[in-house]
C-alpha cells in the first residue's frame, strides 16, 4: 500500500517520478502528491487518482528540477483529503517528507512538537516527522544526520524519504519494516522507490543496478553516488540483486486489465516456478538453505499467511500432512503471534507473502524465529524483507503482478508449497522415489491443464452475466475444494463488491443453509475426489431449497449436471493439485462479473496490493 518514488540525476525529475507513481498505482491509493527542489521547495498534491494530480500540474506547473519525490497515499491516519496527502512540510516549508507505514508514537510526538510552537495542518502521523526534522536540521551537519536523529525518536514500521531545500542535491531514505529499493545508472541517475516496477519505466537504455534497502538502514543519494548507512551512521556495503523483470512484463500488452493478462500468464508462471527444481525424477532445492538434517528433525509445521496467501497455505496443509504425515497448523498471520503458539527448534514455519513485505506475515515470521523455529519464506519478490530474514526462501518466479487481486501469484504459491511438501517427504523418506516422481510428473502437466481451463472463458462469461445482479453468492467445497471455494468468494467480493461467503459443504446443515432460498447462487466445487459423493449430496441439499447451482466439475462429469443449473468443466487433476486448476474459472467468473458491474478490476476500492501496516 502507498507508493514512494524519488529521483536524483541529470534529467528532468518530475516526468520520471510521475511515471514511477503510475507504475505503483496497483498498490492502492486515494491521494497523490509531488515535491521538487529548484531554489525553493514546490509541492503539488490532490485527493483522488493520479489524473487529478496531473490536471493540477497543468494548471499549476511545478518548476523544472533534477531532484523530486512523489507519493501515492492509502489513508490510515486522517481521511483521504488533499490536506492529508503527502508530501508533508515543516513550518518553514523547507523540508518535505513522504512516508509509508505507521508512526505509532505520533500522538506523543505531536503534543510535544505543538508545545514547542509547531503548527500542524494535517491529521496524519507523517507530519510529525517533518516538524521533528525541522528541529533536528538546526543542529545537524547534513540531511542524513538529521534524518538519523529523527528516526531515533520514532516508533513503528515505516519507510521515509526526505527532501530539503537546504540540501538541494540530496535525497535521504530510511527503512524500518516497510520496503524501500534503490536503482542506480552509470550516468549518475538514481532512484528510490517502494517497489521495483517503479524503477523499470525510465528512458535509460541500460538496466539499473538494484539494491534493496535492508532493515534498519538509511540511504543517502546525491549526484556523486549512493551511500548506505546503519542507524548508527556506519557505512554498510551495497548488495545488488538480479531482477529479471522487464518493462513489458509490467505493462498491459493490449489487455483491458492487468488482472486479465495475469490470468493468462499463469501457465508460464507455474512452468517457471517448476523450472530447475527437478533432477533425475527427484527434487533439488538447495535454495531453501535449511539443512536436510534439520528438516528430518521437524515434528510440526506452521504455515502463516494473509488473504489469498492463507488460502494457498490451506492447500499446502493437505499436501504436507498427506505426503509427510507431519501435523500442520495454518494460521492467519495477524493472529499468530498474539496467541502464544508453541514453537521451537523442531518446528518449521512457512511464511507466505507475494510481496515479502506483508507486515503481519513478516512479524509472524520474526516471532517464530525468536522462538527458535526454522523459518522458510515463500515469496515472489527477490530481496524482500521476508526473503532476507528467513532461514530459507523459495521464490515463486511469477514475475510482476500488478492487479491488486492475486491470480498468478496464488497459483505459484500453491505449486511452490506443494514442492516444499514433496521435498519434505523426500528428505524424510516418507514417500518412495517412484511416488515422488509420479507427483512431479503430475505437477509438470499443470501448465497445460491451466491453459485448458482458461480456454473455457466463453462459458464462464455466460455464467457471469447471470450473477452480475446478485446480492449474495455462496461458495461451497470439501477437502481441497474448500480453500478453492474460499478463494473464489474472496475474488468475487474483492472485484465486484458482491457479498460472497465460502463454507465447507458439510457445514451447511450447521447454520448457513438457513440463508438458502429461491434463486440464491451457490458455486459448488465438485471435481472428482474421494469426497465427491458427499459433495453431490450437499449440492442436492441446496438445490432442494431453491438455490441456483453453478458447479465446477471434472471434464466429462454427467452426475452433477443432472442437478446443477450451470456446469463449468476443468481438466481432470489429482486431488491435492486440483485447486491450481479449479481456481481459474473462479478467477474468470469474478473478473467478468466485475467488468459487467463497471468496477475497476485492477484497483478495487479500499484495497492495496502490499499491506505494509498492521
Amino acid at each position: 500500500m502507498c507508493g514512494i518514488v524519488g529521483y536524483v540525476g541529470p534529467d528532468q525529475a518530475l516526468p520520471i517520478v510521475m511515471e514511477g507513481l503510475r507504475r505503483l498505482e496497483y498498490r492502492g491509493y486515494d491521494s497523490a502528491g509531488i515535491a521538487v527542489v529548484d531554489g525553493g521547495l514546490a509541492v503539488r498534491k490532490r485527493a483522488g487518482k493520479l489524473a487529478e494530480l496531473e490536471s493540477l500540474l497543468i494548471e499549476q506547473p511545478a518548476p523544472g528540477a533534477t531532484i523530486a519525490i512523489g507519493h501515492t497515499r492509502w489513508a490510515t491516519h486522517g481521511a483521504p483529503t488533499e490536506g492529508n496527502a503527502h508530501p508533508h512540510l515543516d513550518c518553514d516549508g523547507r523540508v518535505a517528507v513522504i512516508h509509508n507505514g505507521i508512526i505509532e508514537n505520533f500522538q506523543e510526538l505531536r503534543a510535544r512538537l505543538e508545545k514547542n510552537g509547531h503548527a500542524f495542518v494535517s491529521d496524519t502521523d507523517t507530519e510529525c516527522v517533518a516538524h521533528l526534522l525541522e528541529e533536528k536540521l538546526a543542529g545537524a551537519g547534513s540531511l542524513a544526520e538529521a534524518v538519523r536523529a529523527a528516526v531515533g525518536e520514532l516508533d513503528g514500521s515505516y519507510a521515509l524519504v526526505v527532501l530539503s531545500s537546504d540540501h538541494p542535491d540530496e535525497l535521504v531514505g530510511v527503512k524500518v519494516s516497510s520496503p524501500l529499493v534503490v536503482a542506480m545508472w552509470d550516468d549518475g541517475a538514481a532512484m528510490l522507490a517502494s517497489d521495483i516496477p517503479a524503477l523499470l519505466g525510465t528512458d535509460h537504455v541500460a538496466r539499473p543496478t538494484i539494491v534493496p534497502v535492508e532493515e534498519g538502514r538509511l540511504v543517502s543519494i546525491t549526484r556523486d553516488g549512493v551511500a548506505l548507512l546503519d542507524l548508527g551512521g556506519a557505512d554498510v556495503p551495497l548488495r545488488p540483486i538480479e531482477v529479471d523483470w522487464n518493462v513489458a512484463e509490467a505493462q498491459k500488452g493490449g489487455y483491458p486489465y492487468f488482472m486479465r493478462k495475469e490470468i493468462d500468464e499463469q501457465p508460464a508462471a507455474i512452468r517457471d516456478t517448476l523450472a530447475g527444481r527437478v533432477h533425475a525424477g527427484g527434487l533439488q532445492l538447495d535454495e531453501l538453505r535449511v539443512p536436510d538434517d534439520a528438516l528430518r528433525e521437524v515434528s510440526k509445521v506452521f504455515v502463516v499467511a494473509c488473504g489469498t496467501a492463507f488460502h494457498s497455505g490451506l492447500v499446502a496443509k493437505y499436501a504436507i500432512e498427506h505426503w509427510t504425515r507431519l501435523p500442520v497448523e495454518i494460521e492467519i498471520a495477524s493472529e499468530f503471534r498474539y496467541r502464544d503458539p508453541v514453537l521451537g527448534p523442531d518446528t518449521l514455519t512457512v511464511a507466505v507473502s507475494q510481496s515479502g513485505e506483508t507486515i503481519d506475515t513478516l512479524e509472524a515470521a520474526r516471532h517464530a524465529a525468536r522462538q527458535g523455529s526454522q523459518v522458510l519464506a515463500v515469496t515472489n519478490t527477490v530481496g524482500s524483507s521476508l526473503a532476507r530474514e528467513a532461514d530459507g526462501v523459495f521464490y515463486t518466479h511469477a514475475g510482476p503482478e500488478i492487479g491488486v487481486a492475486a491470480s498468478k501469484t496464488f497459483a505459484t504459491q500453491m505449486v511452490a508449497q506443494e514442492l516444499v511438501a514433496l521435498y519434505l517427504a523426500q528428505v524424510r523418506a516418507a514417500k518412495f522415489p517412484e511416488e515422488i516422481a509420479e507427483v512431479l510428473a503430475d505437477l509438470d502437466e499443470l501448465p497445460a491443464k491451466v491453459a485448458l481451463a482458461i480456454a473455457s472463458e466463453d462459458r464462464v462469461r455466460a455464467v457471469a452475466e447471470r450473477l452480475a445482479d446478485a446480492r449474495d453468492v455462496f461458495f461451497i467445497g470439501r477437502h481441497t475444494g474448500y480453500p478453492a471455494a474460499l478463494e473464489g468468494a474472496l475474488k468475487l467480493k474483492e472485484l465486484s463488491y458482491i457479498h460472497a461467503e465460502a463454507y465447507p459443504a458439510g457445514e451447511l446443515k450447521h447454520g448457513p443453509i438457513a440463508l438458502i432460498e429461491d434463486g440464491v447462487p451457490v458455486v459448488a466445487i465438485a471435481t472428482r475426489c474421494h469426497v465427491y459423493p458427499k459433495m453431490l449430496s450437499n449440492i442436492q441439499e441446496v438445490k432442494a431449497r431453491g438455490a441456483s447451482v453453478i458447479a465446477i466439475v471434472t471434464e466429462g462429469d454427467t452426475e452433477v449436471a443432472r442437478v446443477a443449473d450451470h456446469v463449468l468443466e476443468v481438466p481432470e487433476t489429482p486431488e491435492l493439485l486440483s485447486p491450481v486448476v479449479v481456481t481459474v474459472p473462479l478467477q474468470l467468473l469474478a473478473y467478468h462479473v466485475a467488468v459487467l458491474r463497471g468496477c475497476d478490476v485492477d484497483r478495487p476500492r479500499n484495497l492495496a496490493k502490499s499491506v505494509t501496516v498492521e
